[in-house]
């Protein structure tokens, strides 16, 4: 029989309902593991109704009067919380007994105004990230990554983030057979290393058309081919000429640029999760050497992919 772990969901006035997902992923893996590997328990700092920023209520223990928790979540809504003293200090006894805690997108401000991240490294939402710097100015804020861990502390920098932050943590406690299970029974497109960045190429590009989203959803599947202007206009039924008008029109950049930034993203993907060799991650990125990916990591990054797989931590290896 697997130890129960307690598991508490802490969610802040005018929380955001998203928030609520990040429990799935520990009652899913109830479900693979075939017992009760996770005891979870919505809370709240005074307890009873709490009420969402869409207006329905929920209801919750409260903090104070909960026994020790193994991993505490602390979940906030789309603006910064407010965070008084007495649910600081509450907040700080409950971390204490706790093996880990994690603050979920804005909930990174709670931990932070309860000065549990003093010294430590964090992530939250980037469109937060100046505001953060200014009042935490004692905590390491790393914007760059999709969540972060430092010690008993982990944050994410959003709430689908945290998703993938949860998926870590059933990795950790029972290996990734387990997680694995979680991630496709949540029919995850795939499970994100908390090194990933928050900034999606495929989204950057914005594509309005269809046909334009097609080609990209193309190369993506295609990295290793060719994927010349030519070849990506026959995709999308097109001339070379109309196809590269249309392409630039619709994303801003050249249809030769876009691949090698997708061609970038999944390399330093592979770089981050994986150990290929690096050589290995250049063919299957479509770079066809190392060389070459070296010198675009530098132009793009200013930085050469063997520092980029140095600095993804143990996090990044499955």
């Amino acid at each position: 029989m697997t130890m129960t772990r307690r598991v508490g969901l802490v969610i802040c006035p005018d929380f955001d309902f998203m928030g609520l997902a990040v429990t799935s992923p520990f009652m899913v893996a109830n479900r693979y593991a075939g017992e009760a590997a996770y005891d979870v328990h919505v809370l709240s700092e005074r307890g009873g109704p709490i009420r969402a920023g869409l207006g329905v209520e929920v209801t919750s223990e409260p903090l104070a009067d909960s026994p020790p928790f193994d991993t505490l979540l602390v979940a906030a809504g789309i603006t910064i919380p407010q965070t008084s003293p007495d649910f600081a200090a509450r907040l700080r006894t409950a971390a204490g007994a706790a093996r880990r805690v994690a603050g979920l997108c804005l909930g990174a401000f709670t931990l932070a105004d309860a000065g549990l991240l003093d010294g430590r490294r964090a992530t939250t939402h980037w469109h937060f990230a100046p505001q953060f710097r200014a009042r935490y100015p004692a905590c390491h804020l790393d914007i760059d990554k999709i969540y972060v861990v430092d010690g008993p502390f982990w944050t994410s920098a959003g709430m689908s983030a945290a998703i993938d932050l949860a998926v870590a943590m059933i990795e950790r406690d029972h290996g990734r057979d387990l997680a694995h299970k979680v991630a496709r029974g949540l029919v995850m497109e795939r499970r994100r290393a908390g090194g990933q960045a928050q900034h999606s190429a495929f989204l950057e590009f914005d594509a309005r058309t269809d046909r334009i989203q097609a080609v990209l959803a193309y190369a993506r599947r295609n990295l290793r081919l060719p994927l010349t202007t030519e070849a990506l206009a026959a995709v999308a039924c097109l001339s070379p000429r109309q196809f590269t008008r249309l392409f630039r029109a619709e994303t801003g950049t050249s249809p030769a640029k876009a691949v090698e930034t997708l061609r970038l993203e999944a390399a330093r993907l592979m770089l981050e999760q994986s150990r290929l060799p690096i050589e290995e991650v250049a063919q299957e990125a479509g770079f066809a050497n190392r060389e070459r990916m070296r010198r675009s990591f530098l132009r793009a990054h200013g930085e050469v992919p063997r520092r980029i797989r140095n600095g993804a931590g143990p996090l990044a290896v499955p």
